[in-house]
């Protein structure tokens, strides 16, 4: 493992790098998908007049990645040092300075505020804005997770047998036991829901679309996605995998066996039935 790069004197965390290649892979992700959703032009260089112009270009891509990134590191650092109190309160400066701890369900409730808000200033319809930023969101989870095994984190799984298990002697929580390389299971599945999320998003746009919605009636008549189906399926495809892949974590159990983030998965699979239902009843 490398938990970091050294460059002279520089040193370069590994887990932060992968951190901006997910927000420049998500980054572009959602600039198509806004684009053809025709909530912003994909290039801002279009002639003014033109029919391709969109408000925003890509610059409001930056901002739905970069505010919303930024705002889930904050709150995935708060609510990781806020599941454990005692050690806070015993050394606040060292558990909120500290580069390493950070909670996926604190990140997204804070990237989740900071979305809306950023919409909102743009008054962007809240519900279309997810859905466009779903399977961005799906891709930059998983490659975030690369960073995470790099580093050597913590965030691998209890001893394997597996021909793919994985020793990180040199991380920042060492182990020589083979273990499962969950990391990497969570860059397999994020990848699967970012394409079925796009596919998805096609869908959608496909019945929004009077020519090629009828097109679709006429030959295989489906029933269309409402606004915010493609948000739905992402909660609750993304709280059913990170529910599994806890099972093979080596994260404390807390109240019924579960872990704290196998409970924010539930209440991610929850909402993201509700909403579907909601979407599925307009």
């Amino acid at each position: 493992m490398m938990p970091f790069i050294h460059i002279g004197p520089i040193e370069l965390p590994t887990f932060g790098l992968m951190v901006a290649a997910a927000m420049i892979a998500a980054y572009y992700v959602l600039r198509a998908d806004l684009a053809r959703r025709g909530i912003a032009g994909k290039d801002s260089s279009d002639p003014p007049g033109s029919t391709n112009r969109r408000p925003g270009g890509p610059a409001l891509a930056e901002l739905l990645v970069v505010v919303p990134s930024l705002a889930g590191i904050v709150g995935a650092k708060l609510y990781h040092v806020l599941e454990t109190p005692r050690e806070l309160f015993a050394h606040p400066a060292e558990e909120l300075l500290s580069r390493y701890g950070l909670a996926w369900f604190g990140g997204l409730i804070a990237g989740f505020v900071a979305w809306v808000l950023v919409a909102r200033a743009k008054k962007i319809a809240l519900l279309d804005s997810f859905d466009a930023g779903s399977a961005a969101a799906a891709l930059g989870y998983g490659i975030g997770r690369i960073g995470c095994l790099l580093s050597g984190d913590g965030d691998y799984g209890v001893p394997t047998s597996l021909p793919w298990g994985m020793s990180f002697p040199n991380g920042l929580v060492p182990t020589t036991e083979r273990v499962h390389p969950t990391p990497i299971y969570e860059l397999i599945a994020a990848c699967a829901i970012a394409w079925l999320l796009w596919k998805m998003g096609a869908r959608q746009i496909a019945a929004a679309t009077p020519t090629l919605a009828k097109d679709a009636r006429m030959g295989h008549p489906e029933k269309p996605l409402r606004s915010g189906s493609v948000f739905a399926a992402y909660l609750v495809m993304t709280g059913a995998a990170r529910f599994l892949v806890e099972f093979i974590r080596i994260n404390p159990r807390s109240f019924f066996g579960l872990t704290n983030a196998q409970a924010a998965s539930i209440a991610s699979m929850i909402a993201g039935a509700a909403l579907w239902w909601h979407a599925s009843r307009q």
